[in-house]
């Protein structure tokens, strides 16, 4: 069920980037080194995936016992009854019809089935019925082809790719709902430290939750093959103590920046077809296919992950969206270098 990996999926889309497409090379190696140990299974931060982890351990155990045991009369049987020098060749003794052996390997079977059945379904009702406390950040993370889209309905925040959760003090548990919907294929929401995986399937919502007990940065992944760039469909769940979450609530929730260094960038932006997929606030910009663009440079990756958010990185995103994520469905906008730079210093001032 549970196998140490680093999302060996997105490794081997690695690999052929460097390969195919130098201009990636950068962004798939900063990528990998940002990942290194943060995605290990085998230390559970929250309560959904320690209580997996614990059960993981106890069937491992169950099925260890048998593996054991099998092997044991396996060996047994060979070095017991295997050809000797003496053997006569002749058929050894038959036993038909033996009722003590026929409800040994009925019964034992069924009960070891009876016991794993109870301990998953304890398990699955534990995490599935687990009642949503009153003060419970909820969260709506809707998937999309191929990047993350996270609305928090009762704080007005709008944002992308990295998550923001409040730490749960075990004194005054705040736990974390997600309610996941689909904009379009099958995804998977999948944060190894944190919970298990849950897809997300168009018309069909589902429920997860969290608790992570500690401030930290922990990386996600789809996992759910959903098309040609699943494997760079990442995502960052950033769990800050209560004060570092209420100032990140404060600050998505003001208004977009109104440099006045930037008005030609501004407007380059909002006399392209970027309105028409992505919001931001205070502008014309109210699209709806592309991530919220309001606090651009508050996140630290860009293209779900795929790369650092940096001047440089942005700037290579917005000309040519391949060199980053071959297969994306951000179409490269054509602009001259002029207009390029003006959209860019003003992407810098969106924080």
């Amino acid at each position: 069920m549970w196998g140490t990996r680093r999302l060996t999926s997105a490794s081997l889309s690695f690999a052929l980037a460097l390969l195919f497409s130098p201009a990636a090379t950068a962004q798939s190696v900063w990528l990998m080194e940002s990942s290194t140990g943060l995605e290990n299974i085998f230390a559970p931060e929250s309560t959904p995936a320690r209580t997996i982890f614990d059960l993981s351990l106890f069937v491992l155990v169950i099925t260890g016992i048998i593996f054991i045991v099998v092997v044991s009369l396996l060996v047994y049987a060979v070095v017991k009854f295997g050809r000797t020098a003496a053997d006569d060749r002749r058929e050894p003794a038959q036993v038909y019809g033996s009722t003590q052996i026929e409800l040994a390997w009925t019964i034992i079977p069924i009960l070891i089935v009876v016991v794993l059945f109870l301990a998953t379904a304890r398990v699955i009702h534990a995490l599935e019925d687990a009642a949503m406390p009153a003060n419970a950040v909820e969260v709506t993370v809707i998937g999309h082809q191929f990047w993350w889209e996270f609305r928090y309905p009762k704080l007005g925040i709008v944002t992308a790719n990295e998550l923001h959760v409040p730490a749960s003090d075990p004194t005054r548990p705040t736990p974390t709902f997600l309610t996941l919907l689909s904009a379009d294929t099958d995804h998977s929401f999948w944060v190894p430290q944190l919970a298990g995986k849950t897809d997300l399937i168009p018309n069909h919502p589902n429920r997860m939750w969290i608790d992570p007990g500690r401030p930290g940065v922990f990386l996600g992944q789809c996992a759910q093959y959903c098309g040609t760039q699943h494997a760079k469909m990442l995502l960052r769940i950033s769990v800050d103590s209560p004060e570092d979450f209420d100032a990140w609530v404060r600050a998505q929730q003001q208004p977009a920046s109104q440099d006045e260094k930037a008005t030609s960038g501004r407007r380059v932006f909002e006399t392209t077809a970027c309105i028409n997929c992505h919001t931001i606030s205070g502008t014309v910009a109210d699209g709806r296919f592309g991530p919220d663009l309001t606090h651009l440079m508050s996140r630290q990756t860009i293209a779900a992950g795929a790369a650092e958010n940096t001047a440089g990185n942005l700037r290579l995103w917005i000309k040519k969206p391949d060199a980053i994520k071959p297969g994306s469905l951000m179409p490269a906008m054509q602009l001259s270098d002029e207009d390029l730079d003006a959209v860019v210093a003003y992407m810098d001032t969106l924080r």
